[in-house]
């Protein structure tokens, strides 16, 4: 397992998370139904399927693109979501999906997938597998990245939210997506 691969996607996607969507989701399903193992254990089911499928993706596109081709559209896309970070993620005020047959669990990892899919992470996992060539480290990286942000959420709630600077935590997840960018363009890593 490649050690860099998987200390970068944990980073990247951490930082990432913070103020997206899906982290607001896992908010608001603790708060809905203050169940947090079921909750937890979705959003880690959904995280795998959503960010292996990610990575091969990234894997493929590594092996179908010309490298001096991919370079540039690695480096595009880290900075495209350098500015993307930027922006703050909301979900529509409206409350937690109703409990159904699913139960707690099967409704977080249903809501989770779905709300991951095109996320700002997602596109982070396809580029980071693409750059590192290595789905399973950056699956795995990934993955921890999200579960380090979301198990606070659902386990603390609005309560850690009110201590962290969501706007500084923005800035700094850009300026890495920049800097990844900067370094992809230098032939730096991968």
């Amino acid at each position: 397992m490649s050690l860099e691969a998987f200390a970068v996607s944990t980073g990247v996607v951490a930082l990432g998370e913070i103020g997206d969507k899906t982290q607001l989701l896992a908010l608001l399903l603790a708060a809905r139904w203050r169940r947090p193992l079921p909750i937890v254990l979705g959003i880690l089911v959904a995280t795998l399927a959503n960010h292996a499928a990610a990575a091969l993706v990234g894997t493929w596109v590594q092996a179908a693109v010309p490298p001096q081709w991919l370079r540039w559209a690695l480096a595009a896309s880290f900075f495209a979501v350098a500015l993307w970070a930027l922006e703050p993620d909301t979900l529509d005020e409206g409350e937690a999906p109703p409990a159904s047959a699913l139960g707690v669990f099967g409704i977080a990892a249903v809501a989770f997938f779905l709300a991951e899919m095109g996320d700002k992470t997602q596109v982070a996992t396809v580029m980071l597998a693409a750059q590192f060539a290595a789905p399973l480290p950056v699956t795995a990286g990934t993955t921890l990245g999200m579960m380090l942000v979301n198990v606070p959420s659902v386990l603390l709630g609005e309560r850690a939210l009110r201590h962290v600077p969501l706007v500084w935590v923005r800035r700094a997840a850009a300026a890495l997506f920049a800097l990844l960018g900067v370094l992809v363009l230098a032939g730096v890593g991968g």
